[in-house]
């Protein structure tokens, strides 16, 4: 992997360069990084699954950006849609991060206002999980009976009357001591973490392919644009390549 910008290398070590990156608010908050890849048009899915987009490279930049975070937040479409399971490390990140005090592994927090997750499923009861339960972020209004099936598995946290609020789970997240939180979308989650802005970081692996068609965009809130979005500036702070993918790294302004 080569780094194009800030400095320029030919052999860069993407798990290095992201574990070296500093993620600090002045304000004691949880830094939130989103991690996205996108085609060259804009696409985040083929046939309504990101992965046909990546490679080796891109999960080499996917792994490199897990072993980063205290914890992990996905929304429940995206847990469906891509087959989420618990999060898996290699064996020297592990050690890196039980090294510097962390636990060996993030933990995962779904958002999910009407509860439609599996409780059987591995995200839930694999065995190596321990005790650090997946987080499940849900409003008031969401059924009893799967907040039951989902509390022997996890710990459900309500977040919001009728639909999640973000600045409530990220306050929580905080009051947990959480210091960094991964995004991994999908698309809606993503623009409401915007529309609240809460993204510090923006991680965009940007393939080098052409899709068409309605896939959502990165960042996709309402498509009626009712409630439009003051612009968020970014700057730009890394780019890397490997195989014709460009992996970006935004940073706050």
């Amino acid at each position: 992997m080569r780094e194009l910008f800030p400095q320029g290398a030919e052999d860069a070590d993407a798990a290095e360069r992201y574990a070296a990156d500093e993620r600090e608010r002045p304000d004691g908050a949880p830094w939130v990084v989103i991690n996205m890849i996108a085609s060259a048009d804009g696409a985040t899915a083929i046939d309504g699954r990101s992965g046909a987009l990546g490679g080796p490279a891109d999960q080499a930049v996917f792994r490199a950006l897990r072993a980063v975070p205290d914890v992990i937040l996905v929304a429940a479409g995206t847990v469906r849609d891509e087959g989420y399971g618990p999060v898996k490390l290699s064996a020297e990140a592990r050690r890196r991060r039980s090294e510097a005090g962390r636990r060996e592994v993030p933990r995962l927090a779904v958002v999910s206002a009407s509860l439609g997750l599996d409780p059987t499923a591995a995200l839930f009861t694999d065995p190596g999980l321990g005790a650090d339960r997946p987080l499940v972020y849900t409003v008031a209004a969401a059924p009893e009976e799967r907040r039951r099936a989902l509390a022997e598995v996890a710990e459900v946290v309500v977040a919001g009357a009728e639909r999640v609020e973000l600045s409530d789970v990220i306050a929580d997240l905080r009051r947990r001591d959480e210091r960094v939180v991964l995004c991994e979308g999908g698309p809606s989650l993503n623009a409401q973490l915007v529309a609240d802005d809460l993204v510090d970081e923006l991680c965009l692996s940007v393939a080098p392919m052409l899709v068409g068609g309605a896939s959502a965009r990165v960042a996709q809130g309402d498509r009626s644009g009712a409630t439009p979005v003051a612009p968020r500036h970014l700057r730009l702070d890394r780019v890397l390549t490997a195989d014709d993918l460009l992996f970006l790294r935004y940073v706050r302004r």
